[in-house]
């Protein structure tokens, strides 16, 4: 569905992704593990066209992706959950999840919402509340519920567990794994390196702004060069 080709892209002259190739295919849930500032946030803004690439190759269903506006991306079915939730604190969680369906017909939304409430019915009880009065847990709940109103055929997601106690962070990969076991894809970045390959299909590891490692996510979790850099194990 989605391939990267020698992609390079920064930010003003600092060059932050320095060829970086992978794919992700129909069904998959694909993580990009590395350290802090290795380029895994940019690799999603780059595809989601926050960012323009200088050189390389995006093809999303299997036509060149032009380096265009973030809403034309989102336009085509790549729909991001950025890193810090980003939520609009001073709507209600109905307005936040509203705001992430206004490129579709607003008659879709009552069964967006239905099925959005179904993975998070906290937010069904809270959809009267500010959405910055929620606890942490429930804002990446609501980052996410956006995210799937924009009825993604590609979800990315940045740091999802960011910040969250370990049983929120245990509720939110159960949903990532229902959301792709209801056929959508997912690109992950995710910084708790053992529950994302735990959930992966297949993983790259990033350093510096190239693609040092992939494989399956049950290869990457027996690597040693994987456990001694990001699971703390000698």
């Amino acid at each position: 569905m989605l391939e990267l080709n020698n992609v390079h892209a920064g930010y003003g002259p600092t060059e932050v992704l320095k060829g970086v190739s992978f794919a992700v295919k129909a069904g998959e849930i694909v993580t990009l593990l590395g350290a802090n500032g290795a380029g895994k946030s940019t690799t999603l803004l780059t595809i989601a066209s926050v960012i323009h690439r200088s050189a390389g190759s995006i093809r999303w269903q299997g036509e060149e992706l032009p380096a265009t506006t973030a809403d034309s991306i989102l336009r085509r079915g790549i729909c991001l959950s950025p890193e810090g939730r980003r939520i609009f604190p001073r709507m209600t969680v109905m307005e936040n999840l509203l705001i992430g369906g206004l490129i579709h017909p607003a008659s879709r939304n009552a069964a967006k919402l239905d099925h959005i409430f179904s993975h998070f019915p906290i937010l069904a009880e809270r959809r009267k509340q500010m959405g910055g009065t929620l606890s942490g847990g429930e804002q990446q709940m609501l980052a996410l519920g956006r995210a799937l109103m924009g009825e993604p055929k590609l979800l990315m997601l940045d740091e999802p567990s960011l910040g969250l106690a370990p049983l929120v962070v245990e509720k939110i990969f159960q949903i990532i794994q229902a959301i792709n076991r209801e056929g959508t894809p997912v690109l992950l970045v995710e910084q708790n390196a053992r529950q994302a390959l735990r959930i992966a299909h297949r993983g790259y590891v990033l350093v510096t702004g190239k693609i040092q490692l992939s494989g399956t996510g049950a290869e990457l979790l027996a690597s040693d060069e994987v456990r001694r850099a990001y699971l703390g194990e000698s």
